[in-house]
């Protein structure tokens, strides 16, 4: 289940990679359709692109700082399973990094809402 919305955007379940063993233009494709959806509201978007992070799956670098502020939104819109996923996530983290992530997360929630100011 975890990665069954990056396997519907990416169109298969192993996309071809290079001799580097990624493929940058269909990992940016598929990070910026999964930042599409997250941004529009898709929780399981949120959380795709923390396993993807936490795993360094599908391209995705593996990098926890990120898995956790991925998991971390996905947890706050309500998706049970990636609160177990930032738990675990965080096992391997400092106090820094896990700050860090939760920085970011901070930092995505305001960008992605709309400045209802301007109005």
């Amino acid at each position: 289940m975890a990665q069954t919305w990056i396997k519907l955007v990416s169109g298969n379940e192993a996309a071809p990679l290079n001799e580097t063993g990624s493929d940058s233009a269909a990992t940016d494709t598929l990070v910026a359709a999964c930042l599409a959806a997250a941004t529009a509201g898709d929780n399981d978007a949120l959380f795709d692109l923390g396993v993807a992070f936490s795993t360094g799956s599908h391209g995705a670098p593996c990098d926890l700082i990120e898995a956790h502020k991925w998991f971390n939104l996905a947890a706050v819109a309500g998706h049970e399973e990636a609160a177990l996923c930032r738990a675990e996530v965080s096992e391997d983290m400092t106090a820094r990094e896990i700050a860090e992530a939760q920085r970011r997360a901070r930092e995505w929630l305001r960008s992605a809402k709309p400045d209802t100011r301007a109005a």
